[in-house]
């Protein structure tokens, strides 16, 4: 028995191991319970304080368990679409001809004012509302085909309107959404459930100063990175959509300030650059290897107080830049002469010939377009089509102006949207313009339709203040 005795008791020990061993293998972790939002706030948001400098970015969650699968669409995954140039082309026939009451509205929805865009992917529409009822930025996840919400994301911060809160457009790719708040508040999620990866503010971790009328700037996502200009001390930076980590800074050594406008990607001589006007100036940022995040050149031949539209890449090396408050426009060219890299100013624009308010230019078949700004003069609001050295086409004519709402193109057609949320539909070329079809969306109510629009597949998303629509522009038969 003695000798026995310690066999089984090393037996029973090895046998108490290997349970134990197999609980924790097979043991799966509980779902968290759901943090449902209310008029008060969730659990989460009860612990932020409103005077608190800290923001709970993981903030409060709802998935919508009886909203559909959502069905595979084309894309618009950020500012501007795929290639950030507000084209879209489409093997389908666009509907030219509209009753009085426009094209047919797919689905409706209530947001708070604001005029921030979706961006889509996959079926799913990402929009980063305000909720005014709670007092807190909402990045809500719809189905493209329905409009019926799968899930929502919010955090609590108090915003005040100053001609609408929500401004922006969040960035999308195959794993995660990435989005920029009124003051400055970067979220990161999952983009299939909206699970919460990482936060940023801005303000109270870079320094960055929001802009007047909040902040206008969409995120970029480039090779898994999250792109943003804090414009405080990092004047860029790249973030690691997985992880959060910041990945590198581009130095401020000129105390430049956050604009309202969007980093974009500009090629020169084979190398690719992140150029960001900020108040100040425009910068260009290295995008590729081993120099991606370093400073390559940096201008203040253009730098008014106010920027909404962002820098237009062209080809060659150049890229036009404008702004409202009579700023007109410049046209740049960057060039490397050995390892150096230059700025040259071409060409300016008096705010009568071409320039653009809020909306950024729309570069297409070798020409660029713009409603021109609201002291542009006896042209002010029309649409104008300008030459790449600087000689003004056409003008759409007193009986085409389109406010400072938003434009796009689609195919060989342009869809523009004025202040009251009337929608045109216009054959455009380099010869001139010709109106095929127009409508009040909204009649009587339309206010500050100034959000970009979006288009994938026929169908068109556009707001004006306070309401998100979908329109189906499919010819019959689509």
């Amino acid at each position: 028995m003695q000798r026995v005795l310690p066999w089984l008791v090393t037996a029973a020990a090895a046998a108490a191991a290997w349970l134990v061993l197999l609980a924790w293998v097979s043991h799966v972790p509980p779902m968290p319970a759901e943090r449902r939002p209310t008029a008060e706030g969730s659990l989460a948001e009860a612990h932020v304080s409103r005077k608190s400098a800290v923001v709970d970015l993981a903030g409060s969650y709802r998935a919508f368990s009886d909203a559909p699968r959502p069905a595979a669409s084309s894309a618009w995954p950020g500012f501007r679409g795929a290639q950030r140039d507000n084209c879209a082309t489409w093997a389908g026939a666009l509907r030219e001809s509209w009753p009085t009451s426009g094209p047919p509205v797919r689905w409706q929805m209530t947001l708070g004012d604001g005029h921030a865009a979706p961006a889509v992917r996959d079926g799913r529409v990402y929009l980063l509302d305000y909720d005014e009822v709670r007092e807190g930025d909402l990045l809500r996840c719809l189905a493209l085909d329905s409009g019926r919400e799968l899930w929502q994301r919010g955090y609590a911060v108090k915003t005040k309107r100053n001609h609408g809160i929500s401004r922006t457009i969040p960035a999308v790719d195959d794993t995660c959404v990435v989005t920029l708040g009124p003051q400055c508040h970067v979220l990161c999620v999952t983009a299939t459930n909206g699970a919460f990866r990482w936060g940023l503010d801005l303000v109270r971790q870079y320094g960055a100063k929001v802009p007047l009328w909040w902040a206008g700037q969409c995120p970029l996502l480039d090779a898994g990175e999250a792109v943003l200009a804090p414009a405080g001390r990092a004047l860029l930076m790249g973030v690691d959509t997985a992880t959060g980590k910041v990945n590198w800074e581009t130095p401020n050594p000129e105390n430049w300030e956050m604009s309202h406008a969007s980093v974009m990607i500009l090629t020169v001589d084979g190398v690719r650059q992140f150029v960001y006007a900020a108040v100040g100036g425009i910068a260009g940022v290295a995008a590729d290897g081993p120099q991606r995040g370093h400073l390559l050149w940096q201008t203040k031949l253009f730098a008014p107080t106010v920027v909404a539209p962002s820098p237009v890449p062209l080809p060659d090396g150049r890229f036009f830049m404008t702004a409202g408050y009579g700023a007109g426009g410049v046209m740049f060219r960057v060039v490397r002469q050995q390892e150096q890299w230059q700025v040259q100013e071409l060409f300016r624009t008096d705010r009568a010939l071409f320039g653009c308010e809020q909306q950024t230019p729309v570069f297409r078949d070798g020409l660029l377009y713009a409603v021109l700004p609201n002291d542009a003069g006896v042209h002010r609001q029309e649409l104008a089509c300008l030459t790449l050295d600087g000689k003004l086409r056409w003008t759409s004519g007193s009986d085409n102006r389109f406010g400072l709402g938003p434009f796009l193109s689609v195919n060989n057609r342009f869809l523009l949207l004025d202040d009251s949320a009337r929608l045109s539909l216009m054959a455009v070329d380099g010869q001139g313009c010709r109106l095929l079809a127009r409508a009040d969306i909204l009649p009587g109510t339309g206010r500050d339709a100034w959000g970009p629009m979006v288009f994938v597949d026929g169908l068109l998303l556009l707001r004006d203040s306070k309401r998100l629509l979908c329109l189906d522009l499919r010819a019959t038969g689509e």
